[in-house]
């Protein structure tokens, strides 16, 4: 474990150069930049309020707030394990040619993805603001699950980087997967 630790420490700056690097490629070419950011998930909570709540006659008033954060959660998995993915194959030029720990691709994908989720939880305070629905004391425990997904999600993105090197095909796979794990999931569900 020691050794794992000294590698990591070893390449913590190329780490954080790929994240910097991932962060400025999402966001090149794109006029609104990283208001995109905010304005996806305000845009994709309406249109499902919309959908789910007024046209299934959800009364409850705090219901964006709801569709939002799981919108958010599912946003950020798919994304970071969809990156992670294809960060291998990605990056293959690099492996090839210098050696670096293979893991740093998919933990960094998963890293910037997840500085974005950080940043497009402005929009979920902002919403919650809006329709008054305050903090409570249980809301320290949203530390945890904010920490497992990370987790998840590089656990995850680990696996399927690997598998990616030998199956190109999972990256369809995984689209189709995705879409399973949201309709099935409880984001669409009233509490």
């Amino acid at each position: 474990m020691k050794t794992y630790i000294e590698n990591f420490k070893k390449y913590r700056f190329l780490l954080w150069e790929l994240v910097k690097k991932g962060v400025k490629l999402k966001y090149r070419r794109s006029y609104l930049g990283i208001l995109w950011t905010l304005l996806e998930p305000l845009l994709t909570m309406i249109v499902l309020t919309i959908v789910f709540g007024s046209m299934f006659g959800n009364p409850d008033p705090t219901f964006p707030v709801y569709i939002l954060t799981g919108r958010l959660l599912y946003s950020f998995f798919s994304s970071a394990t969809s990156g992670a993915m294809k960060s291998i194959r990605g990056n293959a030029g690099m492996i090839k040619k210098v050696y670096v720990p293979k893991y740093i691709y998919p933990l960094s994908s998963v890293l910037f993805n997840y500085i974005i989720f950080m940043l497009s939880l402005v929009v979920l305070v902002v919403v919650a603001i809006v329709l008054k629905v305050y903090p409570t004391i249980y809301l320290v425990q949203a530390l945890i699950p904010l920490a497992l997904i990370l987790i998840t999600a590089f656990g995850v993105g680990m696996i399927l980087s690997t598998m990616a090197v030998f199956f190109r095909d999972l990256e369809y796979l995984w689209t189709v997967a995705l879409m399973l794990i949201m309709y099935s999931s409880a984001i669409f569900l009233s509490s």
